[in-house]
């Protein structure tokens, strides 16, 4: 208990089966970075509506490739599925949502004239989301251009097949159910890590578990490479 706030972590499968009356705000990922399962994000939804909670969706692990429903709150680290470089985040939500926020923390990027915020006080914040916003790593944004507008050219329904397939391929090879994500989480032996290493294949070791993520600069020769690597 901190600040007159209680907060419980409860499984995802349950998630919305916990919103209830006393509930303000649920936050969750879309899909979850250590096993790539998706949210019951319908069933959230709908949960929280129903007894006038927030939602909060993380949507590092999925936006890119995976469609994001309207939410109060959606957050996103962008250096993962949109190809940019770390350093730079977004935070978007509704009118009514935003409108509750108090930023932490603000600096001169959140006044209403950054360039006369920069020396002395009182900082007199931006009206609506500007308020919230933080001075930007510049090399971070402009690097994120370029991913942005490939996975724009490109589209969310052919990113989103392109890379649920060849997850579903290397599933299928390993003898693991389909999901419909494009994260894989597979139980492996010791010693795995250092042996795809050997082979030339960087993969993760998430909460004891191999864990390999596909995207548009994956093929399904690296697939095919990876299974070869593992059996």
């Amino acid at each position: 208990m901190a600040h007159g706030l209680r907060v419980r972590e409860v499984p995802l499968d349950r998630l919305p089966d916990e919103v209830g009356p006393g509930t303000a705000l649920v936050a969750v990922a879309a899909v979850q970075s250590a096993t790539g399962r998706i949210a019951p994000l319908r069933d959230l939804s709908a949960a929280c509506a129903d007894h006038g909670a927030r939602l909060l969706l993380d949507t590092s692990q999925s936006a890119g490739w995976l469609a994001t429903p309207v939410a109060d709150y959606v957050v996103c680290s962008t250096y993962k599925w949109l190809l940019g470089p770390r350093g730079a985040a977004f935070l978007t939500g509704t009118d009514e949502a935003l409108a509750e926020l108090s930023p932490l923390a603000p600096g001169w990027y959140a006044g209403a004239d950054p360039w006369n915020s920069l020396y002395g006080g009182p900082l007199r914040l931006a009206e609506g989301a500007r308020r919230l916003d933080m001075a930007p790593v510049w090399p971070a944004w402009i690097g994120l251009a370029p991913g942005l507008e490939l996975l724009g050219e490109v589209g969310l329904e052919t990113v989103h097949a392109h890379d649920v397939a060849l997850a579903d391929r290397f599933r299928n090879a390993m003898g693991v159910e389909a999901t419909g994500s494009a994260i894989v989480s597979l139980a492996v032996p010791d010693g795995t890590a250092e042996r795809l290493q050997e082979a030339g294949i960087l993969a993760a070791l998430r909460d004891g578990r191999l864990r390999v993520g596909f995207h548009l600069y994956n093929t399904e020769e690296d697939v095919d490479r990876l299974v070869g690597a593992l059996t």
